[in-house]
């Protein structure tokens, strides 16, 4: 949404910027003079905790969250012509959106990322009541609240048209591009400076730059809909492969932060302390968004253990990494999938570990160097086509900013 903001203001649109203060802002948003933030409140910690039986918090913390998001939007921020709203989180949002713009005669734009009940239900199960209630909810105000809608794919277009969504509003897809901050790497030397101004990558600037040593990089919240496991199981695999001289040593660095994060932290200890990850460092990091950059940029391969819960969205972070010019190795088990990889092109796919540590040793091995910067070419023309010229091609249009 961060995106979407810096994008209406720099064509002169007024932004107020909804939403939770627990990362930072993309450097440009906050010297705009047009955009202004307005941050929704944390719910209480009781109400995060995990000790607590779901069935009585979850219904609290909803409550909780429609009211803090009618006092935000009814009366810390001013009417608007447009209300665009991300899903998910989709309870209580659409409802509430939809309760402001009628009462405000606001267009609502949903901007389809995923959905929210399909998430659900791979943490609570299909069966789960909420699971249920969630998909019917979700249904309904997809079905009655927008003036129009973004997704995107071109398969969750598809899918929206058809039961049991039935929108017959605008639907108008537009992929994710890279912002103008992800860049590829100019110079050996500009790449070395980039890894030094990462801590977890400093030590390890020169031998990277040097090719001694093989930088990999991964983006994760931590969440189920992401199994780490496989990437330790292809790390095994391929520590096995390096004592036998055959591979170069790696450094794997794991960014993000979410709620699975120490229990794969102690995971990565336990094999490193039992030897079964030799000649790997694997570090986890939460960066800037300027560091964040420079360490895809730096890279040598980037992997993307998304596995989409509903099979119609894709991986932001995968659309980072070809900004940076970063070939992927991605799971590729979901329909969506060759609408962003492309396989032998700009990455490769994977549905197991060992398909994935395969792919690892073939890529970073000596004899897969020529493979590795072909990927790499295919990357850096993906990644050309920038988040500025998706927005004024199909979002633009759709908001009627005039033309210029």
């Amino acid at each position: 949404m961060q995106y979407h903001a810096l994008s209406i203001a720099k064509h002169g649109g007024s932004v107020e910027l909804i939403g939770y203060h627990e990362s930072a802002l993309l450097p440009a948003l906050t010297k705009l003079p047009n955009v202004s933030i307005c941050a929704l409140g944390v719910p209480p910690a009781v109400l995060r905790s995990k000790s607590a039986p779901f069935i009585i918090t979850g219904p609290l913390k909803v409550l909780w969250q429609i009211l803090n998001l009618l006092h935000v939007l009814l009366y810390k921020t001013q009417p608007a012509q447009w209300l665009l709203v991300q899903n998910p989180p989709s309870i209580p949002t659409l409802a509430v959106a939809w309760l402001t713009c009628t009462l405000r005669d606001t267009r609502l734009v949903i901007d389809w990322h995923n959905y929210g009940w399909t998430i659900l239900e791979g943490t609570r199960g299909a069966s789960h009541p909420f699971v249920r209630i969630s998909k019917l909810y979700e249904c309904l105000f997809g079905r009655l609240a927008p003036s129009a809608n973004l997704t995107v794919t071109h398969a969750m277009q598809r899918q929206l048209r058809r039961a049991p969504w039935g929108i017959r509003t605008p639907i108008v897809t537009m992929h994710d591009r890279p912002a103008a901050i992800f860049q590829p790497v100019a110079s050996p030397s500009q790449r070395e400076s980039y890894l030094a101004a990462v801590d977890e990558a400093r030590d390890f600037a020169a031998a990277i730059a040097g090719g001694r040593q093989r930088l990999v990089v991964s983006s994760t919240s931590w969440t189920p809909d992401e199994d780490f496991g496989l990437l330790l199981d292809a790390l095994v695999r391929y520590g096995a492969a390096s004592t036998a001289g055959e591979l170069p040593p790696l450094l794997v660095i794991i960014t993000g932060r979410g709620p699975q994060k120490a229990a794969y932290e102690a995971e990565i200890a336990r094999l490193a302390a039992a030897g079964r990850l030799p000649g790997i460092t694997v570090c986890t990091a939460f960066l800037s968004f300027e560091n964040y950059a420079r360490l895809l940029a730096a890279a040598d391969l980037g992997i993307c253990l998304h596995m989409s819960s509903s099979g119609v969205d894709l991986p932001m972070k995968v659309v980072d990494m070809f900004g940076a010019g970063l070939p992927v190795l991605a799971y590729s088990g979901y329909e969506s999938f060759g609408e962003l990889v492309r396989e032998g092109e700009n990455g490769c796919g994977f549905e197991t570990s060992g398909e994935l540590g395969d792919a690892m040793g073939r890529l970073l091995g000596a004899g897969g160097q020529r493979e590795l910067a072909r990927l790499k070419e295919g990357a850096v023309r993906e990644g050309s086509r920038r988040w500025d010229e998706e927005w004024d091609e199909v979002v633009k249009p759709l908001l009627e900013f005039p033309a210029e």
